[in-house]
């Protein structure tokens, strides 16, 4: 088992860590992390941290080397997270926003999300989609029937 390094904190970084648990305008895991650091360095062990703080500690220890491997900034904050993928590219958005601006099918009043869908896939404009892909686009722009004159759902005079 590799041996724990311990956490030496100066004085001007506790006085750091110590105003961000005091004042808690921070993120909540930065605050996480503040009196992790703060307690690491009192001597506390992971397994004690982890259960004060109802953490794992993977995630105290994990803290505590981003503190001795690249100072307190880093050991405050994590890295970015990449988040899912985009399931459509722009070209695609666009072409499906500009389906559902054009005339419903015969037989049908207006467009549907899952005609919407059916349709997309048909054209070739998306290899798959779905509905739910489809109404979270169609919400981000003023699509909906009564919010303006132009767009998808707009009654014509």
């Amino acid at each position: 088992m590799p041996k724990k390094r311990k956490v030496k904190l100066r004085s001007d970084q506790r006085d750091k860590l110590l105003r961000i648990v005091r004042t808690g305008r921070r993120k909540a895991r930065e605050i996480l992390y503040a009196h992790t650091l703060l307690k690491s360095a009192q001597g506390w062990t992971d397994a004690q941290i982890a259960q004060a703080f109802d953490v794992s500690p993977d995630t105290v220890r994990r803290a505590r080397l981003r503190f001795i491997r690249s100072g307190l900034k880093a050991a405050l904050q994590e890295h970015p997270r990449p988040g899912a993928p985009r399931k459509l590219t722009t070209e695609q958005e666009t072409a499906l926003i500009a389906l559902a601006c054009s005339k419903p099918p015969e037989g049908h009043q207006r467009w549907t999300v899952r005609l919407l869908a059916e349709e997309a896939v048909k054209r070739g404009l998306v290899p798959g989609c779905t509905p739910e892909t489809l109404r979270q686009l169609l919400k981000k722009t003023l699509s909906n029937p009564g919010n303006s004159k132009v767009g998808a759902g707009a009654k014509s005079p």
